[in-house]
């Protein structure tokens, strides 16, 4: 049996294709970790596309999972040129800070995990100290019209990961609350989604000590993920 099984890998090692490496291989810059993700839609107009996980061991990338993936209502631009309330999610190379959600952690979760409660709420106020934060109460200068109450997001803030757009240094009225997190009924209005199966798995995959990063991108194009 073991002959039999190292015969089939070589045969189907001999069918994959020569000089294509893998994605993590193709980008520009990848983080500087040992974990990746990509979400890759297929055109900028996009509002569906492929969300994978990946791991570098011996100074090789391999897949550790994919799952199909959902882009905001209006697709995919430019990270760094992006306007707030556009329904577009930001093209670009991210940390992902922490994790949240309304439910408990996976089992085997190591990230930082932040349970939401009814006085969570994430302020996306371009005049709040608290632009772009997670804040418990909402501050007076946040007004409740420009916040997301995280807890009415039942669904999709089961379980989520932040994703460090315009975070560090937050650039008002560029974009704020942007999030890799579960499906809700469609598109998003700029974050990146997956099946709540497939978040429950990539926080148990996530290793903060391993620095994961999120590529976010098209196939090709002026927003290729391959720049970023």
């Amino acid at each position: 049996m073991r002959t039999a099984l190292v015969t089939g890998s070589l045969i189907v090692t001999a069918l994959l294709p020569q000089g294509h490496p893998p994605l993590p291989a193709r980008l520009t810059d990848t983080g500087g970790g040992s974990q990746l993700i990509t979400a890759v839609a297929p055109a900028p107009g996009s509002t569906t596309g492929r969300l994978t996980w990946w791991d570098r061991r011996a100074g090789h990338w391999y897949e550790a999972g994919s799952a199909p993936a959902r882009f905001g209502a209006n697709g995919l631009t430019e990270g760094a040129t992006r306007t707030q309330g556009t329904n577009t999610t930001p093209t670009g190379l991210y940390a992902l800070p922490y994790a949240f959600g309304i439910r408990r952690a996976p089992a085997g979760t190591e990230y930082r995990y932040r349970r939401v409660t009814d006085r969570s709420w994430w302020c996306q106020d371009n005049r709040s100290a608290a632009y772009n934060r997670w804040v418990e109460p909402l501050p007076a200068d946040c007004a409740p019209g420009e916040a997301e109450h995280l807890v009415t997001y039942e669904k999709q803030y089961a379980h989520a990961l932040v994703i460090a757009f315009n975070y560090d240094r937050p650039v008002r009225g560029r974009g704020a609350g942007i999030f890799l997190h579960v499906d809700g009924k469609g598109a998003t209005a700029g974050c990146v989604s997956v099946p709540a199966r497939a978040m429950r798995e990539i926080l148990r995959w996530a290793n903060p000590r391993r620095r994961p990063h999120i590529a976010i991108g098209t196939e090709s194009g002026a927003l290729a993920v391959t720049r970023y």
